[in-house]
């Protein structure tokens, strides 16, 4: 190797590693080196066994960096016309090179020449460590690889896939490429002998025979009993890391959904792929991109389109800085998957926002512990979907554009659980996807989001919502829409137009409260929905727009500290739960009327109430057939002429109101306290105040009333 020095060394293919072939290195000194203007020119020369061979370039010198083979004689290394290149009399030169190999090894300079048969050899060969591209890229076959601990570097390049082959039907693993585990045949199906707890991660088994330490397995319960055809608790892909006994095993997965006795399980065993690294690239996907703009089939792009990457039963398998535009399905496609990250990626104008499935920046199917980071997407679906994943993190993710009919954020409502998003813009859209997966989330937490339009009304449970802040646009939603699950749902600092609490489960231990938050009603708004029947807690909230607002639900609903308004004109506040507190706080130009529907608790304590409307009045009810019982107390209310105070003309009403200063208008009481109804009022102040109240007499007790 006299002679050569740093040139050689530092060259594309460099002496300095072991070559696939493991050809026998030359000693220090040896003269018996061969040098070539180009691989064409290698190949017509015969390769002698530990011969070394310099090549200026590969079509010609200087186009591929300066290359270095070592003959392997007729070694049975296949000859693949880069890495191995036929000699003259079936003898073949093998690169040299330290793990890191370039497509220009392989002539393709770039995307004049399809590079796939590259990528094949490249990936498919032990000793090479790391692909990069010094040039853009052209490839038209969909490649799968079982391959493991490899990293391919695009260096900014641009791939471009006209002219690929056909995909199969409704498969977003058809991807460029495609890195998949291999199923180990083994199976192992069972029915729980003990119920599997929420968050424990030992479970019984049969035989912890099989279940060795370190293995990996796909794991699956039945489906829900009554539920959806495809609703189960529990797809992930786990690890064995113990074998407590002979019949209990423990995984790396705190389950997230208990599981009863009897419940179904199907472990399948996997050789995953490890350790694989994409980065660098540009995509642009294949054409046409006209069709069907809503949606409907056939759709043949599906066919014909084109994304990069996907994987399947993978492990620690990364993708970063790959941004693609006009792709079809998922730019990154992601099922059984466990650490991985997506980092510093985007997706725009995908042909279509409406095909199911399709228009992706990011989906992650049955997949644990992922991170979503610094990405963004325009004119896109969605820029990330977590369905049926759990203890995943997407954070500082940006989406517009959204106005053309896709969400940012979305959750398929297959059994998430875990998930945090921070700091993100976008529409957000979670567990909406239908009845067949389940509908079902929990312990989702949102901090730091903008967005115009904001939904998580479904089976969710263990919401919790920090500065949120959803503001309303003309072009989607003027509305600002928020809404909510009553089922442990927290929010805290945020903002919204509309606001709807519904519920559709009943799972949470924990309280539905919204704190020190601020919203602008539309008209007519059903704040509370029918279904509701666990508290609901208003904390220092500003409630604005409450025009023929309604609260439905049976549950309690409380106002602390609140302040709510109307405008001047606006209908009552319809009050149907059970018991409505409103503790401290303002209410200007609100109606409050209890509707009656069922027996109700109304306490109205420490609050300030005021309007200047005349001929309303701010305390009322219909004519329901519910008992009605007043808690007036320490309340402070001041209208104009005209306008009562309270108003209780109608029905069974049990009041109590002490301690409370009226200010002019009327305050009636008279008509609404026939027996057997009840009445206390004691110790307030009346100031210009017509006052009708009912005969004092066994049932009626009218004190210490200042009137002036």
């Amino acid at each position: 190797m006299t002679g050569l020095g740093a040139v050689a060394l530092g060259a594309a293919g460099s002496v300095v590693g072991a070559s696939s072939a493991q050809a026998a290195p030359v000693a220090a000194g040896s003269k018996d080196v061969t040098r070539a203007e180009t691989v064409a020119e290698l190949a017509g020369l015969r390769a002698r066994e530990g011969e070394l061979a310099i090549v200026a370039g590969y079509h010609a010198p200087g186009d591929a960096g300066l290359l270095v083979y070592v003959g392997a004689g007729e070694a049975d290394t296949a000859v693949n016309g880069g890495t191995v290149v036929a000699g003259k009399r079936h003898t073949k030169w093998v690169l040299l090179h330290d793990g890191t190999v370039d497509f220009r090894v392989f002539g393709i300079i770039g995307p004049e020449t399809a590079a796939d048969d590259a990528l094949d050899a490249l990936v498919n060969d032990p000793a090479v460590r790391r692909i990069e591209a010094q040039t853009d890229l052209l490839f038209q076959r969909r490649h799968v690889f079982t391959r493991s601990h490899i990293e391919i570097d695009f260096g900014g390049h641009l791939v471009t896939t006209e002219g690929i082959e056909p995909n199969t039907a409704d498969n977003p693993f058809g991807a460029v490429m495609f890195f998949t585990g291999v199923a180990a045949d083994v199976v192992v199906e069972h029915r729980l002998a003990e119920p599997w707890a929420e968050l424990t991660d030992a479970v019984a088994v049969p035989d912890a025979t099989p279940f060795a330490v370190d293995t990996w397995w796909a794991v699956q319960c039945d489906e829900v009993a009554g539920g959806g055809r495809d609703e189960r608790e529990l797809q992930r892909f786990v690890q064995v890391t113990q074998q407590l006994d002979a019949t209990h095993i423990r995984v790396d997965y705190l389950n997230g959904w208990p599981l009863d006795t009897g419940r179904r399980l199907t472990w399948r065993r996997m050789e995953p792929v490890v350790g694989v690294r994409i980065a660098n690239m540009r995509f642009l996907g294949a054409g046409p991109f006209d069709g069907p703009t809503d949606g409907s089939f056939p759709d043949p792009r599906e066919r014909t389109g084109s994304h990069p990457i996907a994987f399947e039963y993978a492990v620690h398998c990364d993708v970063a800085d790959v941004h693609a535009s006009r792709t079809w399905w998922p730019v990154i496609m992601r099922r059984w998957n466990t650490h991985f990250t997506t980092e510093r990626c985007s997706v725009e104008n995908p042909p279509t926002v409406f095909y199911g499935g399709a228009g992706y920046l990011t989906q992650q199917i049955y997949s644990l512990y992922g991170r979503v980071a610094d990405c963004t997407s325009s004119n896109a679906r969605h820029l990330n979907d977590l369905t049926a994943s759990a203890y995943c993190i997407v954070e500082n993710c940006h989406g517009d554009g959204d106005d053309q009919g896709g969400n940012p954020f979305t959750t398929h409502g297959q059994y998430e659980h875990d998930l945090t998003f921070i700091g993100n813009s976008g529409l957000m859209d979670i567990a909406n996807s239908g009845a067949q997966w389940g509908t079902a989330a929990k312990r989702i937490t949102v901090r730091d989001h903008v967005c115009s339009w904001f939904v998580a009304g479904t089976k969710i449970s263990d919401l919790t919502l920090e500065n949120v802040r959803v503001i309303g646009r003309s072009t989607f939603d003027p509305q600002a829409t928020m809404t909510i699950n009553a089922d442990g749902a927290q929010v805290r600092g945020c903002t919204a137009g509309l606001l709807a609490i519904g519920q559709r489960s009943a799972r949470s231990s924990r309280p539905t409260k919204i704190e020190d938050s601020t919203f602008a009603l539309p008209k007519d708004q059903v704040l509370v929905q029918t279904p509701v029947t666990v508290p609901v807690s208003f904390v220092r909230c500003t409630i604005g727009g409450i025009d023929g607002t309604k609260a439905r639900g049976s549950g309690p609903v409380e106002f602390v500290d609140c302040r709510l308004s109307g405008p001047a004109s606006g209908a009552p506040f319809e009050l149907g739960a059970s018991r409505v507190t409103i503790r401290g706080g303002t209410v200007r130009d609100v109606l409050l009327s209890a509707t009656a529907v069922r027996d109700q608790l109304i306490a109205v304590e420490g609050v300030e109430l005021g309007t200047e409307r005349a001929d309303v009045a701010l305390l009322s009810r219909a004519a329901g057939d519910g008992v009605v019982t007043w808690r007036l107390s320490g309340v402070t209310s001041t209208v104009a002429n005209g306008a009562a105070h309270a108003d209780i003309g109608a029905g069974v009403n049990h009041a109590r109101i002490t301690g409370s200063q009226f200010v002019g208008g009327r305050l009636r009481l008279a008509d609404g306290f026939a027996e057997p109804s009840t009445l206390l009022y004691s110790d307030s102040v009346e100031r210009g105040v017509e006052t009708t109240v009912p005969e004092a007499g066994d049932r009626v007790l009218i004190a210490d009333v200042l009137s002036v």
